[in-house]
């Protein structure tokens, strides 16, 4: 065991004296793997930062949370099924909530953009939503400061409003926005309460950015009428989703009167649905830089190879000397197999070193919770070390076979 310790401890100094003295072709040597180990560093510190906005964006939705639209969840191609649908109307959260024996909270849903403005201080297209009492109960919110409107403030169409923490900092830099007024597309609110940050989501800058009223308020000053009216039910957590979606398409028929035999001219979506239009995504991004990091590791291999065999050739005189005075084969291998590793490690520490700046870049302009975990640089380096013994091994090899007679002639 000390042996092999003391050989490779002198392979690694061996090593880098041979790359320090040829640092240029050394430099060179390592771009491929650069790429590679940049391209899959990045692709998951990427990967990492989506998957952490999508998460953010679907905790906005809630959780054991139902949604009655007229569009499926996510999205759709097939747009002309889903166009000539009536709208949901807002009756129909009044009649989940009578009937549902599942549904912990039922309100009716609408947005709409519009200024927001304070004095000098203005915001242009903000998200207005009309929303219920029971919204910081559907979407799990909290208050930073204030309170939320009550069910008699609601019903009674007043003129509250409760500011996400982005518009609340940039309306009010200084002081407290509780009790003061704001105008919202012309007309006055009071503001009753400011939410804690949620940060943003990976499909917008999310509730932060954000400002809540009353639905009947929203109703009364602009109309909920061909603006995407839905409804959202919070289910018991001892109950099924299922189970929930069921009876909730049972009442959403009877309340939309339908006939026994028509289809459903109606949605009732959840998380999982979202999750399942992101996967493809997902799965593409993963194919492409897959296929990127094998294609960049593969040329850097090969360029790590090709010069080893140079380096092997350039020392055949030295490996013949070692070899003359009882260097074993194995410790031949185990030199030219370090030098091998340490260049692809060299390469590794510097894609590792790029992937940071990549991170960093992606958190300062998309707002994205992009990171490069312990794990993903451990990865790297694992990677670096299989590159480096896979294609340095036919040159070690090569070296290690030298006859040394042959090699003492080598000039």
């Amino acid at each position: 065991m000390r042996r092999f310790l003391f050989e490779l401890v002198e392979g690694i100094r061996i090593a880098g004296q041979a790359i320090w003295a040829n640092k240029m072709r050394s430099v060179l040597t390592t771009l491929g793997i650069v790429i590679g180990i940049a391209s899959v560093t990045g692709m998951a510190t990427v990967i990492n930062g989506i998957e952490a906005g999508f998460q953010q964006s679907l905790s906005s939705l809630g959780s054991n949370v139902l949604h009655v639209q007229v569009w499926p969840m996510g999205g759709t191609n097939q747009w002309w099924k889903y166009v000539n649908r009536p709208e949901i109307d807002p009756s129909v959260a009044d009649a989940i909530e009578r009937r549902s024996r599942f549904a912990e909270a039922t309100m009716a849903d609408v947005d709409g953009s519009y200024m927001v403005k304070r004095r000098d201080q203005s915001l242009e297209g903000v998200s207005v939503n009309g929303v219920g009492p029971e919204y910081p109960r559907i979407q799990s919110v909290e208050l930073q400061q204030g309170r939320f409107f009550s069910r008699s403030e609601a019903r009674s169409a007043r003129s509250v409003i409760v500011l996400g923490a982005t518009v609340a900092d940039e309306l009010f830099p200084v002081v407290s926005p509780m009790g003061k007024e704001v105008s919202v597309g012309g007309h006055k609110f009071k503001v009753i309460g400011v939410l804690k940050p949620q940060g943003g989501g990976l499909f917008g800058g999310g509730i932060d950015g954000e400002v809540l009223v009353p639905f009947d308020t929203f109703d009364a000053r602009w109309g909920v009428r061909d603006r995407g009216v839905e409804v959202k039910v919070k289910v018991a957590p001892t109950v099924s989703l299922a189970e929930a979606e069921s009876e909730i398409i049972g009442i959403v028929r009877v309340e939309r009167g339908l006939r026994p035999a028509e289809e459903n001219n109606f949605e009732v979506g959840q998380q999982s649905d979202v999750r399942e239009q992101f996967a493809p995504v997902k799965r593409g991004i993963y194919g492409v830089g897959i296929f990127l990091t094998a294609l960049a590791l593969l040329v850097g291999g090969i360029g790590v190879m090709n010069i080893m065999f140079v380096s092997v050739k350039e020392r055949t005189k030295e490996i013949g000397i070692r070899k003359a005075v009882g260097a074993k084969k194995r410790t031949i291998l185990l030199q030219f197999l370090i030098e091998a590793v340490v260049i692809c490690l060299i390469g590794g520490i510097i894609g590792v070193a790029i992937s940071a700046g990549i991170a960093s870049i992606v958190r300062a302009t998309l707002g994205v919770a992009a990171s490069l975990p312990i794990s993903t640089v451990l990865l790297a380096f694992g990677i670096c070390t299989a590159v480096g013994v896979g294609f340095g091994l036919a040159p070690a090899w090569t070296g290690a076979q030298a006859e040394p007679v042959e090699a003492l002639r080598y000039e």
